[in-house]
Formats: C-alpha cells, structure tokens, sequence
C-alpha cells in the first residue's frame, strides 16, 4: 500500500463532515485507501448479494449495529441506505463517522444530492498520477513504458501484465456496470463505441460523426459517451472563452483518464508498438490533460481544464484555470524540441503577462525557452498545477 494524495484531503473532510462520500472507478484504490485511512471503524462491504438483502431488509438495524460508524463500500448497491443515514447524522453529527465508497459516479451521486446534502462531503479518487506511479517498487522508468501501463493500482502493486488486466477490466465493465445502468441489448456494438471512443481521444468531439461510426443515432452516442464520463473512464475538456477571441470552435475535446486503458482499447500490446503508432501524439496529450485534472481533484480542487482553438487555426492543448492564474499547455511526445512546438503558445494571449506558457515532452528535457518553460515528461507533477 503507498500513499495517495488524497489522503490528506480524506482527514480533512472527515474532521469536518459526519459522512465522506470517495467515488471514482472501479479498482481506482477506493477500498484500500480509505481502509488504511479508517482503520478505526470498521468495514462493511455491499458487494455480496446477500450483505445486499440483510441491509435492504432493515436498514435501520443496519446503522444501529454501526452505530459508532463504518466505512460502507460499494454503497451504490443499495442507494436507499443513504435515506436512513440522513437522520441519523442528523441525531448524532460527529465528524467522520461514516465513509461511504462507491464506483458508479452515476448512481452514487444522485442518490448523495438527494438524501445527503450538506452532511457529506465528496471526494473523487482516480487512477494513480505519475508521482503516485513512483512510490511503488521498481516503477517503469521508460516514457512508452510508462504510457502504456497506466494508473491503476493493481498493475504496479500485483505486477500483473498490464494488457492483460486491462483487457479484463474492459470486459467487465461492458458486461457488469454499464448493465445496471443502461439497458443495452448488443454490448458487442457498446463495446465498438468505446474502442471508437479511445481512437478519438484528444479529440473535439463530434457525436453525428462519432454516431456514424458506431451504427447508432447521434443522441444515442451522445447518451452512451455520458456513461463512459459517469464511469470515470473519460472526461470532456471544454472549449475555453474569452472576450479577447471573438470566433471560437466550441466543441469539447475528448480525453482518456488512463493512457493503459485507451491503449488496451486500441489494441496496442507493448510500449515498442506504442512508440510507433499514429495516435502516440494524441494519448500523450490525454495523459498529460489527465496528469493535470489529477494534480487537482486528488487535491480537492474542482479540474478546471479546457482546450483552445479559433476560427483562424490556432491550437492550444490545455488550458488550465489555477490558483496561480491561467496555464497555456501543449504536449509533443518527441523527445527533440522543435521550434514549432513553441509558435502556439507564444501566439495565444500575446499580450498576458501572467499566462503561464508549459510544454510538456517526451524527452528529459526541462528548462525555459523563449519565454516557454519546457517540462519533461517526469517532472510533470513538479508544475503547481493547483
């Protein structure tokens, strides 16, 4: 077990609010994290259908048993659990007395709005950021390596075959969470739209277009990518605004959470492979956007992240909203730096002095030029990004 850095966060809220609500994916280190941050209470798991039946069938007796607080897992299970809990917080407020888990953002939340708000605060865990990556024994140390294997915890900590977990994971999700919340009739077509998905990873998203290539209707693509996003396995970055730029393309970019998954999706099987496949530069560009809404959410900070381009062509990546003011970011998987890598940057915002231009790349190279402060690859994280 290695720390998260949302452990700090996790004592925080807890010290302040009587229920802790930790969503994100499945196998994101939910249930180890907030084990290892609770070890005072005790543990109940809603995964098993008959813990399922025996809590659905007296809830109350449920929350008396644990009375003096629980961490409750996977409590999507059974969203009217959090009905009864309401009261009961409400008789008896203590802090961090009860740490509710649970994968599916989609169920979870909704029922959280309704029964719990105001008592409970609610923390996003997603997979492990690049810093994270490193705390593990004998982290992959090679820039395709790193890409390609990705942020979830039980590939560093059980160093199982990174394309063959994925692949796993892939299958259940289709099969297991996407079932409880959609009524799919052909998940082999469900499954096609994910893989679609990952191909058009850092990438504006056009769901005619998207919806065409998958055989289905545009607002049925548009319905299946909300449950990718619900899922945590993909996020929009919206278009960003200012008055300063008059026509704008306000389409939102799509991007990946893990670079491991989108490459399993993909059907790249090794980092060699990797290193050589066209999309290389744009799942580079969808780990670095992802290391960023990381950086942030695991810090409990809202992600304010967006990309840019106008109507004369003009590109910008990533725009990060920060404490520290705007951040320009761009992302070059090549390890050269070439000055055409810089020109965007220095021609978004000419005129702002407290913009803060990034580039991010593939290399080890890190200093400034040309007023552009060039980041490798492993010192993303080395960027105050919060």
């Amino acid at each position: 077990m290695i720390s998260r850095i949302l452990t700090r966060v996790l004592h925080e809220r807890a010290n302040s609010y009587p229920i802790v609500t930790v969503t994100g994916p499945r196998q994101s280190g939910k249930t180890t994290l907030c084990r290892a941050t609770f070890g005072n209470l005790a543990y109940v798991s809603l995964e098993p259908l008959d813990a399922r039946d025996a809590v659905r069938s007296d809830p109350r007796g449920f929350l008396d048993e644990y009375r003096d607080g629980a961490v409750i897992d996977e409590v999507q299970h059974v969203p009217e659990l959090l009905t009864y809990l309401q009261p009961e917080v409400d008789a008896d407020p203590r802090p961090g007395r009860f740490i509710v888990t649970g994968s599916q953002h989609f169920g979870l939340l909704a029922s959280v709005s309704q029964s719990l708000a105001g008592r409970t605060a609610v923390v996003h865990l997603l997979p492990l950021g690049l810093d994270e990556v490193g705390r593990f024994d004998d982290p992959p140390d090679g820039f395709w390596e790193t890409l390609w294997m990705g942020g979830y915890p039980r590939i560093h900590d059980r160093k199982v075959p990174a394309n063959e977990w994925l692949a796993d994971y892939v299958t259940t999700y289709v099969e297991r969470d996407v079932r409880q919340v959609l009524n799919i009739g052909d998940l082999v077509a469900f499954t096609q739209f994910v893989r679609l998905c990952a191909g058009r990873t850092a990438t504006e998203v056009n769901f005619s277009s998207l919806g065409s290539d998958a055989g289905v209707s545009h607002n049925t693509a548009r319905g299946w990518l909300s449950v990718l996003e619900t899922g945590f396995l993909c996020f929009r970055a919206p278009a960003w605004r200012s008055n300063v730029r008059k026509q704008q393309i306000k389409a939102p970019k799509l991007h990946f959470f893990d670079s491991g998954l989108a490459c399993s999706l993909l059907g790249i099987t090794s980092p060699d492979q990797l290193r050589h496949h066209p999309l290389r530069g744009q799942l580079f560009e969808s780990w670095v956007a992802s290391e960023i809404y990381k950086a942030q959410a695991h810090r409990a900070v809202s992600p304010r992240l967006f990309h840019y381009r106008d109507a004369k062509g003009l590109e910008v990546d990533v725009v990060a909203e920060t404490g520290a003011g705007l951040a320009a970011v761009e992302a070059k998987s090549g390890a050269t730096v070439a000055s055409d890598f810089l020109k965007p940057l220095q021609r978004f915002l000419p005129d702002a002095e407290d913009l803060r231009r990034i580039l991010i790349v593939g290399g080890e190279e890190t200093r400034r030029r040309g007023g552009i402060r060039v980041v490798s690859w492993r010192q993303i994280q080395s960027v105050d990004w919060v």
